[in-house]
């Protein structure tokens, strides 16, 4: 008989860990990802406002988990913007155990939880082309597919280089205050708007927010203050997921492994050129999102290239805290229709064009044809992606 119940610490973490090592992620044509928790199994929603993770357990050994947070966020639906949203993620279930409803039973385990916490909608994340997870959340728990968000990867460089903005480009990191005030200023009403964005800020994870502008810009010399900003800027924030988990490829498409193989022969043979080349994926590698991308005025799309290079290159030169190896990719995610990703510097070979949200509703006073209608809207809004549940 398997046993749904909350995570213990003291007592499962070896399971868990020992689980996830086991379990890849990624559809199996693609890419096989593993990752490795580095000794927190809840490392991805410990900083969330509201979090749980359940173990599915059968004859004293761990055989799924799934994990869950919950916030308040804005999402257009009438009669009101803001919802209270329970995100469903990390669902895993033992190789050899798998077609005996584990993850059914996590599932709906995860959903009681959030209506036991007033939740009015639930919400997961998966690939476009994961039939065993759309058949799970779409065909059996009634969940409808929502949003096809982009996710942008680029390898940060293999050494360091000294960053120059081009002429006449100024970058300034804010204060935290500074940000928190500009992002509910000019993104508080995009979908999915965390309203504890001062929380996401202030977190030891968020490495800082910059700004973008052209120098002697009216405002310029006053940015940010009494929400004085130039005629044209950007910024980004930037939150350094590798200090809490790490990926690794355990399997890739040939076309994949040898584009790897050539480049690093060529970055050997023809090192004057620096040229890139793709990290070694085979081992652990981090993770830096860029989150909470915006820009406005019609100099900006060159300041937005300008702070991804910026992040790129202290990528590059960032230390890391858990081990030697200084392999990391950039990442971000973007609703499909954003026309930002014509300039973020992406890897189309490692890149994913189409992302897939699902969302249900756990209202029972919710018009399902209201909702519905909600659901078909047009997906050029701009969206908000949680650093926290990357």
């Amino acid at each position: 008989m398997v046993k749904i119940r909350s995570y213990n610490g003291q007592v499962d973490r070896f399971g868990v860990e020992d689980l996830e090592r086991r379990c890849e992620v990624g559809p199996a044509e693609n890419v096989f990802l593993y990752t490795d928790t580095m000794g927190d199994p809840i490392c991805r929603i410990r900083n969330s406002p509201v979090y749980n993770m359940l173990v599915a357990e059968l004859n004293n050994e761990i055989v799924g988990v799934i994990q869950g947070t919950i916030k308040v966020v804005t999402l257009h639906k009438p009669p009101k913007n803001a919802a209270k949203v329970g995100y469903m993620l990390g669902l895993r279930v033992s190789p050899l155990h798998r077609r005996k409803r584990i993850g059914s039973k996590l599932v709906r385990h995860m959903e009681e939880w959030f209506i036991s916490h007033q939740v009015d909608y639930a919400y997961m994340a998966t690939e476009k082309d994961n039939e065993a997870s759309v058949k799970l959340f779409v065909n059996k728990f009634g969940y409808v597919k929502f949003r096809n968000p982009t996710i942008l990867i680029h390898p940060a460089a293999s050494n360091p280089r000294s960053f120059r903005s081009p002429p006449g480009i100024e970058i300034m990191k804010l204060k935290v205050e500074q940000a928190e005030f500009l992002y509910r200023k000019v993104m508080s009403s995009m979908d999915f708007f965390s309203h504890d964005i001062d929380n996401i800020l202030t977190n030891k994870l968020s490495l800082g927010t910059w700004a973008a502008y052209w120098r002697g810009e009216p405002s310029a010399g006053e940015f940010g203050r009494d929400g004085k900003v130039p005629n044209s800027w950007a910024m980004m924030s930037v939150w350094d997921s590798g200090e809490i988990f790490k990926l690794r490829v355990g399997q890739a498409t040939l076309n994949c492994f040898l584009y790897a193989k050539m480049s690093r022969l060529m970055r050997k043979g023809f090192s004057c050129f620096k040229a890139p080349s793709m990290p070694e994926f085979f081992e652990p590698f981090g993770l830096f999102f860029i989150y909470g991308i915006f820009r406005e005025g019609p100099s900006s799309r060159k300041l937005v290239r300008t702070l991804c290079k910026f992040v790129h290159n202290l990528a590059t030169a960032s230390k890391d805290n858990y081990s030697s190896s200084c392999n990391k990719v950039v990442v971000t995610e973007i609703g499909c229709c954003d026309k930002l990703k014509l300039d973020i510097p992406h890897w189309k070979l490692l890149s994913c064009p189409e992302d897939l949200w699902c969302i249900k509703a756990l209202n029972n006073n919710e018009d399902i044809e209201a909702f519905l209608e909600f659901t078909k809207t047009p997906q050029n809004r701009g969206l908000f992606v949680d650093p926290r549940e990357v």
